[in-house]
């Protein structure tokens, strides 16, 4: 069965054709200078499922997501502070200091949300030399030009510049003139290379035939992905806003040094908003993180994976309070059908495998996989085709969808941490309650609270 996928490129589903194997994935990564939120985890999340179709379809993949670590100033253009220098005078600490941190804390949510990780992490302050070699590969093809606080990409000699976000030139220009820096000869043109011109060194800084500095952020992303995937530039992956400026700028530079196409498929998944129609974001102040969001619902947070996969990844999807218990209770219903299931799973029903593979394939129409899923729990198939067939569409699904009845006979540890759990929920002491379940889940149990008290179950 034919996978399509949406290509921002070409505005259109087109049948998924990659150039050999593996296929290779880029996937734009976090900027490590802040936790992520969880319209940056919805992204994630879409992003990891289209991993999942593509291995569930066969295919071999090679993953590789950046760890932005330097050059992405505030406000995502060419002026004002590097975010990572900024979150280390924010927290009183070095920027290198702050990058571990964030992305340890960002790895955290991963797993906590079943997001498998990359092949490879590739930080953008390990491949300093790589950028430099592109840029200075521009440079020799007169695609560059130098201003008092940088090298810049010149856009007006790279034809089609607008083919990725589709829209007329001077609406990009136009976007672009916030910046007012005098000396760009066209507004969208972008810094490749930054120089430091504030007059104290900074923490993250190299020498380059320009003169010391630091990457601008567009570049780290073609460097990297070249790199690691020549020859296997299938799909480039991130949010809509990427479209516009970052996506269509590593195009630009990408293309205008190697003389080839940059990636096939462009893919992109769209906003979570606050509300009805208000963009999360940290410049706005409005962000909530997974950890606050299922803390303050008490909820899984696979509750919040679910909660995405009902809303297609192309369409805007909207956070309100209670929405996660709601996400919650879903999949506890689902969790509770299967406790009657066996262990001993039998074969995949083929039609229904057809019909959740119809679904995926259709650009990852997880609301309609969700809906097979609730269809094969309400069939009248035998008990193990059932659970062979849960257990096949949890590849995709990445629920920890686990089979049989609630482990009664529990290694000590477990039931020490368990009844912890239960003094710390009945003191409302719920940092200690919360560390417990975590500890729990670490140890490979899932853990369910409902009115009778606690369902422990090995996540076999």
């Amino acid at each position: 069965m034919t996978l399509s996928l949406y290509n921002t490129l070409s505005r259109s589903k087109e049948k998924f054709v990659p150039i050999g194997t593996p296929v290779g994935l880029y996937t734009c990564g976090p900027t490590v200078y802040h936790y992520a939120h969880i319209g940056n985890l919805r992204t994630y999340v879409f992003e990891d499922l289209l991993k999942r179709v593509l291995l569930y379809n066969g295919y071999i993949v090679r993953q590789v997501m950046n760890v932005t670590d330097v050059g992405h100033l505030v406000g995502d253009g060419d002026m004002g502070e590097d975010k990572m220098e900024k979150g280390a005078a924010r927290e009183g600490k070095t920027a290198w200091e702050i990058a571990d941190y964030y992305l340890s804390a960002f790895k955290k949510d991963l797993h906590l949300l079943n997001i498998n990780e990359p092949d490879v992490w590739c930080k953008a302050t390990d491949y300093i030399q790589e950028q430099i070699d592109l840029i200075k590969e521009l440079e020799a093809k007169g695609f560059t030009y130098v201003t008092s606080d940088g090298v810049y990409f010149d856009t007006e000699k790279f034809p089609n510049y607008n083919k990725l976000s589709h829209l007329k030139l001077e609406e990009l220009k136009e976007g672009a003139r916030i910046e007012k820096n005098s000396e760009k000869k066209n507004p969208t043109d972008f810094a490749l290379w930054k120089f430091n011109t504030t007059g104290e060194k900074r923490q993250m800084e190299w020498e380059s035939p320009w003169g010391a500095g630091f990457p601008g952020w567009h570049i780290e992303c073609s460097a990297m992905s070249l790199h690691f995937l020549k020859g296997h530039l299938d799909i480039h992956c991130g949010a809509v806003d990427h479209i516009n400026i970052h996506h269509t700028n590593e195009i630009a530079q990408s293309e205008a040094a190697t003389g080839e196409k940059f990636f096939n498929y462009w893919i992109h998944g769209a906003f979570l908003n606050v509300g009805d129609d208000e963009k999360m974001s940290k410049s706005v102040g409005n962000i909530l993180t997974l950890e606050l969001v299922t803390g303050e619902e008490r909820v899984d947070p696979l509750a919040f994976r679910y909660a995405c996969l009902l809303t297609h990844y192309r369409k805007p999807m909207s956070y309100k309070a209670g929405m996660l218990q709601q996400a919650d209770a879903a999949l506890k219903n689902i969790r509770r059908s299967l406790e009657s299931l066996p262990h001993e799973i039998g074969k995949v029903d083929e039609a229904c495998e057809a019909e959740f593979l119809a679904a995926i394939n259709d650009d990852l129409n997880m609301p309609q996989a969700v809906a097979v899923l609730q269809s094969v729990l309400k069939s009248t198939l035998a008990d193990d085709v059932k659970a062979a067939t849960i257990q096949r569409f949890d590849e995709v699904l990445g629920l920890n969808l686990t089979l049989g009845k609630i482990t009664e006979e529990l290694p000590e540890e477990i039931r020490q941490l368990a009844a912890e759990r239960e003094r710390a929920r009945a003191d409302r002491d719920w940092a200690t309650s919360d560390a417990s379940r975590e500890q729990l889940e670490k140890l490979g149990y899932s853990v369910e609270d409902v009115a009778e008290g606690m369902k422990i179950r090995r996540n076999f």
